[in-house]
């Protein structure tokens, strides 16, 4: 039966596409764009993280931007424009620059978004020591992510914008997966004698039903050696 869906002997009903979708874990915007090519009405909704509805959703996240302290977090969208972030990241990040002058630098359109600020040549990128490892390691995962989604999307444009900024080598347009793997990939930072080293972690909502929801991922930095711990914990006012 599946291969008379593929070949269009057949047409699936509205429980197959959701089944399919469902098994496969497709993103909600993505299961929309199916339902719709199959002559159904999508099923899920797009809320603003700012209506009454998505309250607890927001409550959730600055409680955990909150409890993460002093360590930096921030909440991001599909296409990794910044929706929100603790105080941890302004004032670590903060060392790097004034963001009220490298924001507009990096993202004209006055829309924050962390990759343009991690690859542009005025951003973030003269101060990441590690930058040959983690900019093609950043594009593989920007890769992977664009390649999931279907139709008109946001993703394709920021990767081929990223990859046409000075000083980005040519090589770093086709995928390298034959890089050593090690357990993980610190962001290697130094300015004026200051030294961090820094690795993520993401996550997401377990049983989104919106789409926004579904799209929302919170990164959470942790310090990757002892000096980095104590640096964040005196710039929050502790002793590590």
């Amino acid at each position: 039966h599946l291969s008379f869906l593929e070949s269009g002997r057949s047409r699936p009903s509205r429980e197959m596409v959701l089944g399919l979708c469902e098994t496969l874990d497709v993103p909600l915007r993505e299961r929309n764009a199916l339902l719709a090519a199959a002559g159904f009405a999508p099923l899920y909704r797009e809320r603003s993280l700012q209506v009454a509805e998505m309250a607890p959703v927001r409550r959730a996240l600055e409680l955990t931007l909150q409890h993460h302290e002093p360590y930096p977090a921030v909440v991001v969208d599909r296409d990794w424009n910044l929706v929100l972030q603790n105080n941890a990241s302004l004032r670590f990040f903060g060392l790097l620059g004034d963001p009220a002058v490298i924001w507009p630098r990096t993202c004209p359109d006055g829309r924050p978004n962390v990759m343009r600020l991690t690859f542009h040549p005025e951003g973030l990128r003269p101060y990441i020591a590690n930058w040959a490892q983690l900019g093609p390691s950043m594009l593989n995962r920007l890769r992977r992510e664009a390649a999931m989604l279907s139709g008109p999307h946001g993703l394709n444009a920021l990767l081929e914008e990223l990859l046409s900024y000075p000083g980005i080598p040519d090589q770093w347009r086709l995928a390298d997966w034959e890089q050593p793997l090690t357990p993980i990939l610190p962001m290697e930072l130094a300015k004026d004698g200051l030294r961090a080293s820094l690795f993520t972690m993401i996550a997401m909502f377990g049983t989104p039903q919106d789409i926004t929801v579904d799209e929302l991922r919170l990164e959470t930095f942790f310090p990757a050696d002892a000096a980095t711990d104590a640096l964040l914990q005196q710039l929050a006012g502790r002793t590590a």
